[in-house]
């Protein structure tokens, strides 16, 4: 044998070693992976596992979780599933279901490939046929564990189970047995669980939004977060679309469709407060626990304080419905109410609906949990920023800002012209009128003193999660322009009620396993302190001010308890969502009202629609309790104000020689509250006597004759009001001398204490507003006005409003404004003046655009 002949025999045979020897190893891993694999017979088998158990504060059962094949679990035949649920449920898991083996062979080597590499196993991926072997063949420990391992011996039971099972069993297992969330195991449950009606009757929208759910039940859960639900719908509909079992058009009018949610009554108490909890248990110890380990949970809920809370949302719900026959009908059929303690942030009743059960008002769906605008119940969190004494420059409930018309340019440079909820403009008000009355405009004004990254930082230290990406709002977000979910939105207000700790809603209390073994146990205690003491009290005193709210609300109005209470409502522009947000020391409640499938409410606000609820609610469980104060922190101090200017009132002061103009003291005056440290230290100077001439009512020189002059008070308003004074017929001094005693110089006014940097603005058009030209109407009809004011303390000779730098108008007393006819292109507005003193002054630069 040559040299060469014998190496390669040696070769050969060390090849077919090494043959052997992997061969012996993969037997040997292939025995390793299946030495306790379960039988694919065993699909159907089920064990015994004792009921989970979910009780009220006192002890009473409030719903007893049992395993879905030992109670109300309905399989159904594959016959009886509408053929949109199969193509959705296959487009979305497993779109080559009737041509794989069972196992999905990319995600498999992409797995090993990881693996190799010492990368982590992730999951997803998974075919129908390794789900069904996932779910119902491996152990609960086994089946969420990440491993390689685990996906080897998941594969070989898809392996062996493709080949045990037709594809229809496995499709007809599947549907039957996955989670659908919310208690519902299989299509036939999902269907009654969520819509109340067999899974035969489900539509392609329907099924859609079901299929979307076993990936993640909890996540997309349509009863709590219905948006999510629709998205993942879309998705499914999306997948539908391009595997070819539905067109664009029918995918389109699906996704459109709205949707009933409700349930197939079954015996439970607070229905959503228990899926609530439900939920929490599966997110926190998985289902398997749910199911097997006969859990016994205690929870915070006080079942007589959820019936009281329903009841009254049923009876208020009623009367509103009860119009007559010459009123229209007011469309609010939904209210949730979450009442909770300030103190421990303990849930003691939730309801989420007037009727868990009804599919008229998609009562399964929990208002408690879900995101909605919150109109100006937001607002104390906007003003509590604004109170922080730690800021440069702090607000005080004694702030003035002027209430009439003012465009805000958003960031995409359009303007934005906030209004009230009544229309009505009411010139200079101080902040704690403003925020207990709600006047919409001051609001905007005070966030945008404050800022957008301030204000949504503030709301979430209190709790709110909606607010995390702030560059999608705009000021209209202290308006309610940002959806909330009212649990938040209660625990925000319970940091005002508890003096500044952040309230974490809690419902559970203990859990023990069957054998009484303790899983899990809340103890009472203080949460985090995210808002001063003196803000959290300062905000509490506004909002329990009767005679602060009285200009909008009246001084009867629901808001008043028998007993100290703050209290905040909110109403949507579009009437969508009206709430009442409000609080004792002992409770703090919160309540929405409107429609679940987000229809507009007939002219209800909160007022009128939430308020009711909250008031009774608020002295039905109050009733017995000793009435206690909300309790003043040190660091607070009161300060005697003019009521009109929020500054301390000046004192005349007495002078021999003759004066044109002397201060004068301020003929209302209020005790307001202060932060210590944030009082005004400058005096009013809006209130002033002048001397006049008595026979003409012009100002007197310093030679007029004592027997022919007279002392008038006047109020000097800032130059922003000087429009709303003119509408409102405020008497002004006279700007000129009486020609019987001239005097030796030019008459002026006192001067405003806000600044401004520039001398004279540009009331209108608004900054990056859009017009169209119409040829069916009259050029007349179609112009613009343009308008100009003096900044505070600046006295105007004259006027002159530019179009293009093209002179429109020249005036030389005010309103300083005139018409534009309108003409197609992009046109930049200006003004240009002259003060007292002689000097050329410019204003602000506006540029608009008129289309065609």
């Amino acid at each position: 044998m040559t040299r060469v002949s014998r190496f390669t025999f040696f070769a050969l045979r060390i090849l077919i070693a090494l043959v052997l020897l992997l061969l012996l190893l993969a037997l040997g891993a292939l025995r390793w992976l299946t030495v306790d694999l379960p039988s694919p017979d065993r699909l159907y088998e089920r064990a015994a596992a004792p009921s989970a158990r979910i009780y009220g504060r006192d002890g009473r059962l409030l719903y007893e979780i049992l395993d879905p094949h030992s109670g109300s679990h309905t399989p159904v035949s594959l016959d009886e599933v509408p053929q949109a649920c199969v193509d959705g449920t296959i487009a979305t898991e497993d779109a080559s279901f009737y041509d794989n083996p069972g196992v999905d062979l990319r995600a498999i080597i992409r797995a090993l490939w990881i693996n190799l590499q010492g990368g982590e196993i992730l999951s997803g991926g998974s075919t129908i046929t390794q789900q069904l072997a996932r779910n119902l063949l491996l152990s609960p420990e086994e089946r969420t564990e990440v491993s390689l391992e685990r996906k080897l011996r998941e594969t070989i039971l898809a392996w062996r189970l493709a080949r045990t099972y037709s594809k229809d069993d496995i499709l007809t297992l599947y549907l039957n047995e996955s989670n659908y969330g919310n208690l519902a195991y299989g299509i036939e449950a999902a269907a009654r669980t969520y819509f109340a009606k067999s899974a035969a009757e489900l539509d392609l929208a329907e099924c859609a939004l079901l299929a979307g759910l076993p990936q993640s039940p909890a996540g997309y859960n349509p009863l709590e977060n219905p948006q999510a639900a629709r998205e993942r719908q879309r998705v499914v509909l999306g997948l539908m679309v391009k595997h070819g079992y539905v067109s664009q058009e029918e995918a389109d009018l699906a996704a459109n469709e709205d949707l009933c949610f409700a349930s197939v009554p079954f015996p439970i108490a607070a229905p959503h407060f228990v899926m609530h909890v439900r939920g929490q248990l599966e997110r926190e110890f998985g289902l398997e626990a749910i199911y097997t380990q006969g859990l016994r949970v205690y929870t915070t809920l006080d079942l007589d304080a959820q019936e009281t809370a329903r009841r009254i949302v049923r009876y208020r719900l009623a009367q509103l419905a009860d119009t007559g026959a010459d009123q229209p009908a007011r469309n609010v059929n939904n209210a949730a109410v979450v009442v909770m303690d300030p103190r421990t942030g303990e849930v003691l009743a939730m309801v989420g609906s007037p009727d868990y059960f009804d599919p008229r008002i998609d009562g399964a769906v929990n208002g408690t949990v879900t995101r909605r605008q919150p109109g100006s119940s937001i607002k104390p969190i906007t003003y509590g920023a604004a109170f922080d004494p730690t800021r440069l420059n702090p607000l005080t409930a004694a702030t003035m800002m002027v209430d009439v018309r003012t465009a805000f340019v958003t960031r995409e440079g359009d303007p934005y012209v906030p209004r009230n909820y009544d229309r009505t403009w009411r010139g200079p008000v101080l902040l704690r009128e403003a925020l207990a009355s709600s006047y919409n405009l001051i609001a905007v004004k005070v966030l945008d003193y404050v800022g957008l990254d301030e204000m949504t930082k503030l709301a979430r230290a209190l709790g709110i999660t909606t607010f995390d990406d702030a560059d999608r709002f705009g000021l209209a977000l202290t308006l309610g322009g940002g959806e909330v979910r009212l649990l938040e939105l209660t625990a925000a207000y319970g940091v005002f009620a508890n003096t500044g700790y952040r309230v974490e809603p809690v419902t559970i209390t203990r859990v023990e396993d069957s054998r009484g073994q303790t899983l899990k146990i809340w103890e009472a205690a203080a949460g985090e302190r995210v808002l001063d003491e003196r803000v959290a009290y300062l905000i509490t005193d506004i909002l329990s001010d009767n005679l602060a709210r009285a200009p909008s609300f009246g001084e009867g109005s629901a808001l008043r308890l028998s007993r100290p209470a703050a209290a905040k409502t909110g109403t949507t522009t579009d009437w969508r969502d009206n709430w009442t947000v409000g609080y004792t020391p002992d409770l703090v409640v919160g309540v929405w009202a409107g429609n679940a499938d987000n229809t507009p409410m007939n002219h209800i606000s909160g007022v009128t629609g939430a308020a009711p609820i909250w008031h009774d609610v608020m002295e039905e469980l109050l009733k017995g309790r000793p009435e206690r104060e909300f309790v003043e922190p040190d660091g607070m101090t009161r300060v005697e104000v003019c009521a009109d200017s929020g500054l301390p009132p000046a004192e005349r002061v007495e002078i021999g020689d003759w004066r044109l103009r002397e201060p004068a003291r301020c003929p209302h005056t209020i005790s307001e509250l202060f932060i210590a440290g944030t009082e005004p230290v400058r005096s009013d100077d809006w209130h002033w006597t002048y001397t006049l001439d008595a026979r003409n009512g012009l100002l007197a020189g310093p030679d007029c004759p004592p027997e022919f002059t007279a002392q008038e008070r006047y109020t000097l308003y800032p130059a922003e009001a000087q429009d709303w004074v003119r509408w409102q017929n405020i008497p002004q001094p006279p700007e000129t001398y009486s020609p019987l005693c001239p005097g030796d110089q030019v008459a002026g006014v006192p001067t405003s204490p806000v600044s401004n940097l520039q001398s004279l603005i540009l009331t209108s058009p608004d900054q990056g507003s859009h017009y169209r030209v119409s040829p069916e109407l009259p050029a007349s009809a179609q112009q613009v006005v343009v308008a100009a004011r003096p900044a505070d303390g600046v006295s105007l000779r004259q006027v002159t409003l530019l179009v293009d730098d093209l002179p429109l108008a020249t005036l030389t007393r005010p309103p300083y404004e005139a018409l534009w006819p309108m003409e197609v292109g992009t046109h930049t507005f200006t003004a240009a003046g002259v003060d007292a003193d002689g000097n050329e002054i410019e204003g602000n630069r506006v540029t608009i655009e008129v289309v065609e």
